[in-house]
């Protein structure tokens, strides 16, 4: 995508001056809080927001909120009445409903065919065989019909087991021997059994496809997880990876979100295995916690590029300022209630660090609170700052 992408945005955005353009977003969490704080003055859109609880972290700066159920038809149709186009931010919805939205005509970002691929990741993992996307070997069946035989396709001493659906933040993952995968197996009803990459390095890749086809990807970017939550912890982009992998795993990552046919923005979960393999792990169809770093990061942030697909807007551009890394802040294991960042002040003062907290009225162990980006001229001294910086982000009960 091209450098002065962000000055074609201002000038086609012109066109939309006379005509209010209506966001709908399912779910009201920090994707929508942040999706909507990324809008452009020049842009004329609101947004409307549905969430069972008027406490979430987009309700206070949506335009309209409806208190309803994600899952219920009926909520879901009352958000399309207020918008000219729908979106989510959360998988965890009636995708029935918006299968028949878009029948009557009701634009839906992504297409609701896409969600019926990624809400259940046995049929994301079909998905990628059939069309020849290298992922981790699997198998899908019960939960209580895991088998020594079963297990023994699969090699090494470890298999991961996921549940097919209603997984979020690292919950319904779990990384088991094979003996616990047959006695303490924290599942029941269908699951997702694959292959354990050991020593793998974990790549994300943002791409983004416009409403006209048009494409661009952002920089890979590495992660690390949590053994205990399975949850992201630090993240930094550019990957430290040689250019030619790059450019392979972007290749990869562009061309299996095309087979979903659809405009959208979407976050694609890689693993470099020690072979130097390339494994698509999973697809996330919206903005994602990989790509938070762009919001200081990139030219054009993951949530503003997220806008001008929603909007029919050209794509921005999607290349670093400069090497930048986000360490996600969330709930201490021993704290639950009312709290608060120590020490923000110190750690932002030297302009390199930026906390971008998401309105949760409560902690709880491992609940994502907010995330801190740091920026720096390069990538060396980028990960030497990030590690101070872990070490200054505590969470503690809130004093009065």
């Amino acid at each position: 995508m091209a450098k002065n992408a962000t000055t074609k945005f201002r000038v086609a955005s012109s066109a939309y001056l006379c005509c209010m353009i209506r966001v709908g977003i399912i779910g009201g969490g920090q994707l929508g809080m942040m999706t909507i704080e990324a809008k452009y003055p020049s842009l004329p859109v609101e947004f409307t927001v549905l969430e069972q609880s008027t406490d979430c972290p987009a309700a206070p700066i949506a335009n309209h909120f409806i208190q309803g159920n994600l899952k219920n038809a009926e909520d879901i149709r009352s958000l399309a009445n207020h918008s000219d186009v729908i979106t989510w931010e959360i998988e965890h919805i009636d995708v029935d409903a918006l299968v028949q939205l878009e029948k009557e005509g009701k634009t839906i970002i992504p297409r609701p065919s896409v969600l019926q691929i990624i809400q259940d990741k046995g049929i994301q993992k079909q998905f990628f065989a059939q069309h020849d996307i290298p992922t981790a070997p699997f198998t899908l069946c019960s939960a209580e019909e895991i088998t020594p035989e079963l297990l023994s396709q699969f090699p090494g001493d470890t298999v991961v087991i996921k549940t097919r659906k209603g997984g979020y933040d690292g919950k319904g993952v779990t990384i088991l021997s094979k003996s616990d995968a047959l006695n303490n197996n924290p599942f029941s009803g269908d699951v997702l059994i694959e292959s354990f990459v050991p020593n793998a390095l974990e790549i994300a890749v943002i791409v983004a496809i416009a409403q006209d086809g048009d494409f661009a990807v952002y920089p890979a970017i590495e992660m690390y997880f949590n053994p205990q939550s399975n949850l992201v912890e630090f993240l930094f982009s550019p990957a430290r990876i040689a250019k030619e992998l790059e450019q392979k795993i972007q290749t990869i990552g562009r061309q299996c979100v095309q087979k979903l046919n659809s405009p959208g923005l979407f976050a694609v979960e890689l693993f470099l295995t020690e072979n130097q393999e390339i494994w698509v792990n999973e697809i996330a169809p919206r903005p994602h916690n990989s790509g938070h770093h762009t919001i200081e990061g990139s030219h054009c942030s993951q949530f503003e590029q997220f806008l001008r697909i929603l909007t029919g807007a050209p794509l921005g551009d999607p290349s670093l300022i400069h090497p930048s890394a986000m360490i996600n802040i969330v709930g201490p294991a021993d704290l639950s209630g009312d709290y608060q960042l120590a020490n923000e002040a110190n750690i932002t003062q030297n302009g390199d660090v930026f906390i971008h907290m998401y309105r949760k009225s409560e902690t709880r162990p491992n609940r994502k609170l907010g995330h801190a980006t740091v920026i720096a001229p390069t990538l060396e001294a980028l990960l030497v700052r990030a590690e101070e910086v872990k070490k200054q982000l505590m969470i503690v009960a809130k004093s009065y």
